[in-house]
């Protein structure tokens, strides 16, 4: 069944093993170009193993992935390409500074110097930006980890737990980067442990659990949610989780 068109990116039937052990059942998930998906759950559900298959950094055991109509499994190059991943832990060039790293990842989208410079601006990045990555505090890591995804702005934005261990200050920088980005048509899914951020940030919320897909808020349905008052989501979302991780 094909995705509906213009979709950003498009996930069917994904399934994901390590071992015996079974991270993502039959997850089926869309975002669409200037969406903010908040993907929630506890640990071990399978957000972060759900956004690395999604972008190409790990091979699913069954299931597609289309990434603005490429596909992952015969298409590969053209796929990842429209991906900006920011991993957690962030994946850095631990002996180049913050500029060469942001840089690096620019020029292989085609994107020049003065791109680099706005994305170490918008996170506040010049004071480190000749620094070693290998150098940095966890939440320095993080806004590298962002710039890099940003940076040329790929059509989708996969980051996984990318606002965990920021100041207030840079989370705000940060949520204001993202907001952004959905305005100029970018799809970003987020993991997230934070709900306050996702229910500022996300105009469509889903919850995984033991590797599935539990639910799936938007529109109407999201704002009835979220109306309810503080707390609402996070009612909703221990109602829904289960209190065991699965097998």
């Amino acid at each position: 069944m094909s995705p509906p068109p213009n979709t950003a990116i498009a996930i069917e039937g994904l399934e994901v093993s390590y071992g015996h052990s079974r991270a993502v059942r039959g997850l089926s998930l869309t975002a669409q170009p200037g969406e903010i998906l908040g993907l929630l759950g506890p640990n071990g559900a399978g957000k972060s193993t759900t956004l690395l298959a999604a972008a190409g950094a790990l091979t699913p055991s069954a299931g597609r992935v289309e990434i603005g109509g490429a596909d992952l499994a015969t298409d590969p190059l053209a796929a990842r390409a429209k991906v900006g991943l920011a991993d957690q832990p962030p994946s850095l060039y631990e002996f180049l500074t913050v500029k060469e790293h942001v840089t690096f990842v620019a020029e292989t989208r085609g994107a020049g110097a003065d791109e680099t410079d706005r994305r170490l601006g918008e996170l506040g990045l010049e004071p480190v930006a000749d620094r070693l990555c290998r150098e940095l505090s966890f939440g320095m890591r993080q806004r590298v980890g962002l710039a890099a995804a940003l940076v040329g702005s790929p059509p989708v934005l996969l980051l996984d737990e990318s606002l965990n261990g920021l100041d207030p200050k840079a989370g705000r920088a940060a949520r204001e980067a993202l907001a952004a980005a959905a305005d100029a048509g970018q799809a970003v899914v987020l993991s997230t442990h934070m709900l306050e951020v996702a229910e500022r940030l996300c105009g469509r919320i889903a919850l995984m659990d033991g590797g599935f897909l539990v639910a799936d808020y938007a529109g109407d349905e999201l704002r009835e949610l979220l109306a309810k008052g503080p707390g609402a989501l996070e009612a909703r979302y221990l109602e829904l989780v289960s209190e065991e991780a699965a097998p």
